[in-house]
């Protein structure tokens, strides 16, 4: 963008001293032909005057044509220089937004996984529960079964969760639930 501006700088400065080098072109044949309401050379005046009259036309010409080019240029990179300015504008406002968007990330990701969470709570507080309400029937169970083989045999026995003699079932422990 610098270098743009530096061009468009450097541009500007040539066009004034054109400007400056045609306005001193046209006061020098305004100063050679006043008073002549016809510019047509007459035979009267010394060929070296034709002569610089046709080289300074033609010198007027291409420094016009230059104006004209240098004209078109800085229109155009004014035009590029706006459209960049547009561009650069744009990215900013999106640079914006998406840092904006980068920020609210981590507490919409919160409030997700606590949705998501919720059910499993749910489900291993059901499970909890469950596992309580079926390790105190096993309980019952055990102690009915206890009761019952006192009272035919007269001795209290215990059932056995073992498969195999001499193993030992150990029933899982639920902690603080």
């Amino acid at each position: 963008m610098q270098s743009l501006q530096a061009e468009v700088s450097r541009l500007r400065e040539d066009l004034q001293m054109r400007d400056q080098l045609v306005q001193q072109l046209s006061q020098e044949l305004f100063r050679l032909v006043k008073g002549k309401s016809d510019f047509t050379p007459t035979p009267q005046v010394p060929p070296e005057y034709v002569e610089q009259m046709r080289s300074l036309r033609e010198q007027l010409q291409g420094v016009e044509e230059q104006v004209q080019f240098y004209q078109e240029e800085i229109a155009k990179r004014d035009r590029d220089r706006e459209t960049l300015e547009q561009s650069v504008a744009e990215l900013t406002e999106r640079s914006r937004m998406l840092e904006q968007v980068v920020q609210e990330l981590p507490e919409i990701y919160r409030q997700k996984f606590a949705e998501r969470i919720e059910p499993v709570k749910e489900k291993v507080e059901m499970l909890q529960r469950e596992n309580r309400r079926l390790h105190a029937e096993l309980q019952s169970v055990s102690y009915r079964l206890a009761v019952r083989t006192r009272r035919r045999s007269g001795r209290l026995e215990l059932p056995s969760l073992s498969d195999a003699p001499g193993a030992s079932v150990s029933l899982p422990t639920f902690g603080n639930a």
